[in-house]
């Protein structure tokens, strides 16, 4: 059926008015928007010229721009350290505290010892001052003079707690590990025989044995270093006697130079072997002990000098 004509007309009409409308509106918002850009561009201009014709302005601007870029840069600085370097658990603290201690928190004589051996073994203080502090605790439980503790680690070890021997003497106090394995258990394992203050809390008990077993402290001694058997220790004894007195003269205030020298007396030094002979000899006796004597298992602690 054909439409009436007006229809068609009125129709055409009204398509050719809206897309008058339409394209006056499109260019209007076209003009427009070249006119705001034209005006931002002015702006922008403007402001260039005034900044350049002030010196102190141009500096605020830089310098705030400055420091809102060093502040982007330290978050995402932050938030890369935290990644790496937040405790995974409450006990790091803890561990921190275990391992290091601020020698201005000890007594007069365990910061005198602190700072002696800190420079005598050129290690950190903060690391010695604890272990100085582990001395004089475990050393009153054990009826021990904290001295001769530090003066076991210092010969064996040198303040070096990551130190083995060939024979296998791990630690500040080189106790045997794989011997003394059992008394680790109670720390979290035989792993824990290079964490410092457990190594010389362990050390302490094997040290403490071996006293006991031979009934003085230069027997003790030998016990500790693996020369039980033996006549000769090869002169471990008479430098852990001769440390603990230059540590006891620290203690009580007075001068000792970093420098001196363990001496050895002179019966000693005459028949003390060589470092590799009193290694070896340990090492042996360890693996083959004389027929009529059963040795414990602390004679079987062998150092590497």
């Amino acid at each position: 059926m054909n439409e009436p004509q007006w229809w068609l007309r009125m129709t055409q009409a009204t398509r050719r008015a809206s897309s008058v409308f339409l394209r006056d509106v499109g260019n209007g918002l076209l003009e427009v928007s070249h006119n705001m850009l034209a005006l931002v561009g002015l702006l922008v201009v403007a402001l260039s010229v005034f900044a350049a014709g002030r010196a102190d302005l141009r500096a605020s601007v830089e310098q705030q721009a400055l420091d809102w870029l060093q502040q982007r840069h330290s978050a995402r600085a932050e938030d890369l350290v935290g990644y790496v370097a937040e405790p995974d658990d409450a006990d790091s603290a803890a561990l921190a505290k275990a391992l290091a201690a601020d020698p201005a928190g000890l007594n007069r004589q365990q910061a005198a010892v602190a700072t002696w051996l800190s420079r005598r073994y050129r290690v950190a203080p903060e690391p010695v001052a604890r272990l100085v502090q582990e001395a004089w605790q475990v050393g009153q439980r054990a009826s021990l003079d904290p001295t001769l503790i530090l003066a076991i680690v210092a010969i064996e070890s040198s303040f070096n707690p990551f130190a083995q021997s060939p024979v296998g003497a791990q630690g500040l106090m080189q106790v045997m590990t794989r011997i003394h394995n059992q008394k680790y258990e109670a720390f979290g394992g035989a792993l824990t025989a290079f964490d410092p203050v457990t190594n010389l809390r362990v050390g302490v008990q094997v040290l403490k044995e071996c006293i006991a077993r031979a009934g003085s402290l230069e027997a003790g001694l030998k016990f500790y270093v693996g020369s039980g058997n033996m006549e000769d220790d090869g002169g471990y004894a008479a430098k852990v006697l001769a440390e603990q007195r230059h540590l006891v003269r620290v203690a009580a205030g007075q001068q000792v130079p970093v420098t001196v020298p363990t001496v050895l007396t002179p019966a000693v030094a005459a028949t003390a072997p060589s470092a590799g002979a009193a290694s070896a000899a340990a090492a042996n006796r360890a693996e083959t002990p004389p027929a009529e004597t059963k040795p414990s298992e602390h004679e079987q602690v062998a150092l590497a000098r």
